[in-house]
């Protein structure tokens, strides 16, 4: 019989979720549950946040404060989105975590529904190494980054410790409804069952994947074209 590779087979071991708030109280930390400024990681403690509007190329996106001025401006990841004929911009940002990989690119998840049927594209929005994301594919380039497969070291020649990307929907309707996140994406690492293989001195279990690309992404932004 041949064997069937499971589906959890490329699944990381664990996860964790994170808000964003302004002070570590428990007051602070349920408003940002109701309000959805959330996000989740496969295991690393990376972080990221985002958010939506519109004209955002001509608001100070650098420097100290950029975060408040965003927030006067921009819906934060979690929010909703209101009619508009110009096309939705998003601004984000993700820090990797010190005791995890390098940072390889950052992502923005578009999801509608087209004919009753769901539909998603993705969009790399920030390479890492100076590289750049193609205008007709919308992906950046392998930044080439290795995992050594016999000793499990990682590729700390290539990478980003941050990621952040001023992105506009170059396919945006504005009569159709639809959601946006953000995801980045770390350098490959060794996936915890090759890990566990290695510490054993047995090879890796067969049918899974001996690495994995951990991950951040955080709550979508919902645009609404109804007035």
């Amino acid at each position: 019989m041949p064997s069937v590779t499971p589906y959890y087979a490329d699944w990381s071991a664990s996860g964790l979720t994170g808000v964003w708030v302004a002070a570590n109280t428990r007051e602070a930390i349920y408003a940002a549950f109701r309000r959805k400024e959330t996000f989740g990681t496969s295991g690393p403690r990376i972080r990221v946040r985002a958010w939506a509007g519109g004209d955002l190329g001509n608001l100070d996106l650098d420097g100290r404060g950029r975060a408040g001025r965003l927030y006067d401006r921009a819906v934060p990841m979690g929010g909703e989105l209101t009619a508009s004929d110009a096309p939705v911009e998003m601004f984000a940002e993700a820090s990797r975590d010190p005791r995890s990989a390098w940072l390889q690119r950052l992502q923005v998840v578009k999801g509608w529904v087209e004919d009753g049927e769901s539909r998603e594209k993705v969009f790399d929005a920030a390479c890492s190494d100076g590289l750049s994301v193609d205008p007709e594919t919308h992906r950046c380039p392998d930044n080439g980054a290795r995992v050594d497969l016999n000793t499990c070291a990682e590729d700390f020649e290539r990478g980003a410790a941050e990621l952040s990307a001023h992105w506009i929907d170059p396919e945006f309707d504005p009569l159709q409804r639809a959601f946006y996140y953000v995801r980045v994406l770390e350098n490959p690492t060794c996936r915890w069952s090759t890990w566990d293989a290695l510490r054993a001195g047995v090879e890796p279990m067969p049918g899974t994947e001996p690495v994995i690309q951990d991950r951040a992404w955080t709550s979508p932004i919902w645009y609404d074209p109804a007035p």
